[in-house]
């Protein structure tokens, strides 16, 4: 097999070798039409956070550190679902001190139509 004969120290051998070896991997999203051919839109939405990870090296607490993460998720998540964030948010905070703890989920932004919010 020609695989076989192009492994060596050669740069194009390794690729196929690589190739060869994670073959079904990298197939894999042949087998459903739905699945992407990359993950482009996660690492997208992740790259602000990754770039910006050393400035929160020095968060000062654990509940300053948390709030961020489930701030910064909700953002994502309604860009997700093709919010736009700072509406999102606005309407957020709008509504959540008329809701009580078991309807959350009904504000959360897949379960919100991004035309049923309206920011006055």
């Amino acid at each position: 097999m020609f695989i076989k004969k192009a492994r060596g120290q050669s740069k194009g051998g390794e690729a196929l070798a690589y190739a060869q070896k994670y073959w079904g991997k990298l197939t894999r999203y042949t087998e459903n039409g739905d699945w992407p051919i990359d993950n482009n839109p996660a690492e997208n939405a992740i790259r602000p956070f990754v770039i910006g990870r050393k400035n929160w090296l020095f968060s000062n607490t654990v509940k300053g550190a948390n709030a961020s993460a489930v701030l910064y998720s909700l953002i994502e998540t309604a860009k997700a679902n093709q919010h736009e964030p700072y509406h999102y948010l606005r309407w957020l905070l709008t509504e959540l001190p008329k809701t009580s703890a078991s309807e959350i989920e009904r504000l959360m932004p897949w379960s919100v139509e991004p035309t049923r919010i309206r920011v006055t």
